[in-house]
Parts: C-alpha cells; structure tokens; sequence
C-alpha cells in the first residue's frame, strides 16, 4: 500500500520553489553564451523566450488543479497522451532537470573561485551530498531553505541592478539588431531553459496546500516576476559592459559588478551566483526525484520507486536514485554539452504539454481543472508550433542526443512498460471520436449517391451460375435507384488473332449469353444490358470499357492467385488501381438473396462504401445488417465505439446490430454475406494472394475497393488503424 504525501507546501514555498529553479544558470551563466550570438539583442531573447513559455505554463497550470499530483509533467502528458509518450516525458524531463541541477552547481563553482582557490569537482560533488540529504528530511524543509535563499539572492540582484543602471551607456547598445532575426531566434532557444523551472513546482502539487489557487499564482507570478528580473539584469550587464567584454565569460555577472560596484559589488554577485544556484540544483533534485516516483505508481518505473519513508515522509528510494545521477554527471560528464541537449528535450515537452491540453478538453476522461487556461486552443496551438521552431535553432547535436533520450525511453518502454500496462491516454480517445465523426460524414455521404451503372466484367463461360451470383448482387445495389446492370462478357486472344476474325467465331456463344442475360433481367427485375468485349488485354479492356461507359461501379470476380500471377502481378488487382471508379471484389461463393449482412472495419471504423453496399442488399433482401467489432480494448474504446456504432445505425433504413467478433476460440458469427474493406498494401496483396478471410463455409464476402477520390489519406488511415 502506498502512502500519500503531506501537503505542507504553501504559497511562499511554491513561488520561491518556482523561481529558485529559475534564477540560476539562466542569469548568472547564459548570458555570455547569448551575447556571442545575438549581441545586445539578447535582451529581446530573454523577453522573446519568457513570452514563449506562457503557453505551457498556463496549460500546466490548469492540469496541476485538475491533478495534483505527484510527477507533474509526466502525469498530464501520460493521461493525454499515453503511457508511451509518458514514459518519453517521464524519463526524460528526469534527466533534463537533473542534467540542470548539476550544470548550476558546477556553473556556480567558478563564481566561489573568484574568492577562493578550491577543487572545483570535489566542491560541486560535496554540494550536491548536501542537498540530497536536505530533500531526504523532508519537503517542509526545502521550502523553508528555498525561501531564505531566494530573499538572500534577489536582495544581492536588486542591489546590483539598482547600483549599476546608473552607470548604463547607451553607446554599448549601438547596432542592436545586428545579428538579425536569426541571431534572436538562437539566443531564445539557447535561454529558454532559463524559464525551464517555472513549472517545476507542479511536480511537487501533491504536496501543495490549496493547489487550485497557489499553483497558478505561483507559476505565472513566478514567470511575470522572473521574466522582468531577467530583462533587467540582462539589460544593465550589457549596457554597463563594453560591448563584447563578457561574452563567453564564465562570470559575467561578476565582471559586470566590478566594473559598476567594485569588490563589493563583486562579493554580493557572488553570493548571490552561489545562492541562486545551488537553489536551482535544490529545486531540480526535488522535482526531478518525483517523476521515478509518480512513474512508478503507474508502473511504467519499479515498484520500490514509489515507497514513501515512514520515518521523513518522502520518497527516499526516488530522491536516492536522482542524487546517485547526480553525483556522476558532476564526476564525469561535459555538464555543459548534456545540459544543451537536455534543453531541446524540454523544448519538446513544453511542446507536449499543450498537445495535452488539448487531448483532455476534447477527450471522454474525465477532467475538472479548477483553473482554466484562456485562449483555448489558440493558445496552446501557438505554444507547441513555437516549440517545435525553438527546437530547430539548438542545432545538429541536441536534436541527435534528443532523439536518443526518446529511442532509450521507447526500449524501456517496450521491454518493461507494455507487458505491465494497457490504458491508453486521453488524445487517443480525442483522436478516435474525431476519426469516428470523419467517417461518419462520409458515410452520410456515400448514402446520398446513387448509382445509375454497374459493370459486371465476366471472364469466364461456366454455364450461367457464377454469371448469375455477380449479376444477382450488382442488381440488389441498384434496384432502390433504377439502375442498370451492364453485363459485359471480356474474351483476350493472342495478340496475333485479329480481333474481328475472333468476334465471328465466337457469335453463337453471344446468343446464348445474351439470352441468359434477358432471363436474369426477367428474374431480378432489374435492365440487364449484355456486352462482349474481345481485346488482347483483358485488364486494359475491362478499365477502358468503365472508363469509356462512365459506370459507378465495377463488381468482379475475386479468385485465388496462381504462381504466375503472383510474381507477375494479379490482374484484378490491376484493374483495383487503375479503375476511375469503385471495384468490388466478390469471393463469389453463390449469392442467394442473403438476409443476414455482416461489416468488417477490419481495423479501422467501418468504409463508407461498404456501409452503403450492406444497407442496399440487406434493403433489398428484407435482412438485416451486423457491425462487427473487436471485443477487446479498453474502456474508452468501446464506449466510443458503441457511440460511433449507434450514429452509424441511424443512418440505415434497416435493422443494425452490434456484434462482437470472438478472438478466444469461441463460435464465430454466421453471416451470409460479409462486407469488408480492402487492404492497403496491395504490392502485399499481389505477392501473397491476401484474399478475403471467409468466417463460414458458404459466405460470400465482398471486399470493397473505393475510387482513389473516396479514400481517407494515408495519415488518417494511420490513425484509424492506431485508434480504432
């Protein structure tokens, strides 16, 4: 049984939580690298990046009120998105935040060497022990410490502001835009995870008191605040600098404060270097260490990461884990390189958050944030095209080292993940209902058309009976419209054989065609028109003659393949792909008026065509028509479904049923006739003779092949087949 935490987290704690984790490298390292490529336009970078993270903050604002919950980032984006993309989320803003924590407590050694000559490793390693141990006791605890450190470090930044503005000379602010829009848009990716740790508090909501108020007061205050400090220091380090003099810096602000304020100066800036961050590794140890704990209370992470100490009331196993990473990213990794990469991969889950937005407001799960994010969705639309264009100014190596973060989480998630757990997220749900209503309207529209001809191409002389079956079931799709059945009868000879010699030898086998065609018009009550077509070519023949007539639809024959033909290429398979209108291949097993009409969606929901094909021969028959569905997945799924099933039937003039396909050995369904889409892999099709499963001995099933202008696009069948 596990334990929850105490909520002891107030507003000061969840302000100074936020904008500790904030005012660190942001500030006291990041400009000089900036400055390098954006000049004095840095200062527009820094308002330009806190701009952009509006979106997310407000986005995770209102998921942290609707769960606050342990885990932050990863608990909204795995609820709307899924457990894979959680894992994604999870692991790597883990990373991220711990890949910070141990560049600020590196970074903000140089700073103590200004005053003291001490082993720069061995000092980092020694602090970071210490905040591990700060986090151990308790969270009341490091909110107490992160509220004393950040009212010690923003008095020694005021006092370097307020001192040094007086010294600002325009001068140093010529040629402002010299680096062009292209130098910003750098500059801002580079500082955006300054702005990284604003949402930071929303890993720790389950330990906030009143998280309906003070989780967005303390994010968009702490982002308000924190945007205004940074434009201001950035702004006086600049303008009281000669231009160039602290770009690529170690301790920027240092040389700053020296040049204004002289060794005083320089000794506050100091303090406040070494406050600010080691308040930043503090905050990014607490939150960070929460993501294995709230991973593992969803199994996505092992169990033991989820205990609670009963002696301090944290998540001792979690805050161990992320100290030991910790610890030997500061003993042995280019901090520096890793905290890039681990930047982009923020990027891309501040990208991620707004998705989720969207996932919960247009999915079934239920969500009742308490606050609600303004602008929906534009706002969000905004943030997650904003982030995947930031993305693209990181450069080559941490787009790469990105997508190694996502390929390691993928293998975790395949290897340990997939066995344990099977709910999906909330987008999944949003994204099937609205594939659901897509092919819906579709259907709506494939009902209105009404066919005026069908070709029925016969290729074979069997004495009438397989003639009869195709013309039979063409006759019942047009009966309702008037229509007409253009029997046409394709004979190919040799390329030698002239045509019209052959046309003469075959005229008595005509007349016995025709009069089987007169009688099958006599019996169905429909116009049967008869044809003979002969041609070298009898694929070309077939899809010239529907082209030529303008017919709706062609219904032919489907028959196994013969080796020859499946190395050369299946003809009807030709005729699929080349046709200027819908095929409909028929496992012709006999076709005798069937009442009992089966839909397979085959993976998707069900095609609009053969939607319309079911209804007209079940109408025609006085039958009935059976959507069958898979009787697995999840909740949602079939709640969504059974919705779309329940629209679709509306939309019929005859009995619908739902029917749920057995995949446990059970009694399969018996219909007379089944109705199911064809495959899109037809290269497949033509090599393995992919025809038809046939659920019963005499079922005849007729698999439907919609004109190219019918088809959903390849990204929407994607998704039909992913969500369905």
């Amino acid at each position: 049984m596990t334990k929850d935490l105490e909520r002891d987290l107030g507003l000061p704690s969840v302000l100074a939580i936020s904008i500790g984790a904030m005012i660190g490298s942001g500030i006291f390292i990041l400009p000089a690298l900036a400055l390098k490529i954006a000049g004095p336009a840095v200062i527009v970078a820094y308002a330009l990046a806190g701009l952009l993270v509006v979106p997310a903050a407000l986005s995770k604002s209102e998921m942290a009120t609707a769960m606050p919950e342990a885990g932050g980032t990863y608990i909204y984006i795995e609820r709307g998105m899924g457990p894979l993309l959680g894992t994604i989320a999870g692991v790597g803003t883990w990373f991220s935040l711990s890949f910070k924590g141990a560049l600020a407590l590196v970074g903000g050694v140089p700073y103590l060497l200004l005053l003291v000559d001490l082993p720069m490793t061995q000092v980092a390693l020694a602090l970071a022990a210490v905040l591990i141990l700060v986090n151990i006791v308790g969270a009341k605890q490091t909110g107490r410490l992160q509220v004393a450190i950040v009212v010690i470090m923003l008095a020694a930044l005021g006092w370097f502001a307020a001192g040094s503005a007086p010294s600002v000379q325009s001068a140093n602010y010529a040629n402002f835009f010299g680096s062009g829009v292209g130098g910003i848009l750098a500059a801002t990716g580079l500082v955006f995870v300054s702005y990284a740790g604003v949402t930071k508090v929303a890993s720790v909501a389950e330990e906030v008191e009143d998280p309906g108020r003070n989780i967005p007061l303390g994010i968009i205050g702490s982002l308000v605040f924190t945007t205004l400090l940074y434009v201001g220091i950035v702004a006086v380090l600049v303008g009281v600098t000669d231009p160039g003099s602290v770009a690529g810096s170690l301790t920027p602000v240092a040389v700053a404060a020296e040049a204004t304020l002289g060794q005083a100066g320089v000794v506050a800036v100091i303090l406040a270097a070494i406050l600010a961050l080691i308040s930043t590794a503090n905050a990014g140890i607490l939150s960070s260490s929460r993501y294995p704990f709230a991973m593992s209370r969803d199994q996505l992470a092992p169990p033991s990461l989820s205990e609670v100490s009963d002696r301090f009331g944290t998540p001792l196993n979690a805050i161990t884990l992320t100290g030991g990473v910790l610890l030997v990213l500061i003993a042995f990794v280019p901090i520096l390189d890793i905290a890039k990469l681990a930047s982009a991969f923020q990027i891309m889950v501040f990208a991620l958050i707004n998705v989720a937005v969207v996932a919960f407001r247009e999915g079934s799960t239920e969500y009742e944030p308490e606050f609600t994010s303004p602008l929906y969705p534009w706002l969000q639309i905004f943030g997650a095209v904003s982030g995947l264009l930031l993305l693209t100014q990181m450069g080559t190596v941490a787009l790469l080292g990105a997508v190694v973060i996502v390929v390691a989480s993928v293998v975790w998630y395949l290897g340990y993940v997939r066995p344990r757990v099977d709910r999906e997220g909330a987008a999944t749900d949003a994204i099937r209902r609205q594939v659901g209503r897509e092919a819906l309207t579709d259907v709506e529209s494939e009902i209105k058309r009404n066919p005026n001809e069908i070709l029925v191409p016969l290729t074979k002389d069997d004495g009438g009976a397989r003639e009869r079956a195709l013309v039979a079931l063409a006759a019942d799709l047009l009966r309702a419209d008037d229509g007409r059945v253009v029997a046409v009868r394709f004979q190919e000879v040799p390329d030698q054989v002239p045509l019209t010699d052959d046309r003469t030898v075959q005229s008595s086998a005509d007349v016995s065609f025709e009069k089987r065609t007169e009688a099958l018009a006599d019996e169905l009550g429909v116009e049967v028109e008869a044809d003979e077509i002969v041609s070298h070519d009898t694929k070309h023949a077939i899809v010239n003659f529907a082209k030529n007539r303008g017919v709706d639809s062609i219904v032919a024959e489907h028959e196994p393949l013969r080796l020859r033909s499946r190395i050369g290429g299946d003809p009807i398979d030709w005729v699929v792909r080349h046709a200027h209108c819908d095929v409909l291949l028929v496992d012709n097993l006999g076709y005798n008026s069937p009442e009992n009409i089966a839909i397979s969606g085959d993976g998707g929901p069900y095609p609009p065509l053969g939607v319309k094909i079911a209804g007209d021969i079940a109408e025609a028959n006085a039958g009935d028509v059976s959507l069958w569905h898979p009787g697995n997945g999840s909740d949602e799924q079939q709640r969504t479904i059974s919705d779309y099933q329940s629209e679709l039937s509306s939309m019929l003039s005859v009995p619908v049923r739902s029917e749920a396909f057995r995949t446990d050995g059970g009694v399969p369904p018996q219909p007379e006739l089944l109705v199911r889409r064809g495959a899109d892999q037809r290269l497949r099709n033509a090599l393995l003779d992919n025809g038809p499963t046939v659920p019963n001995p005499g079922c005849t099933t007729v698999t439907v092949y919609p004109h190219e202008s019918g088809r959903p696009s390849m990204i929407r069948r994607l998704l039909e087949q992913m969500t369905f």
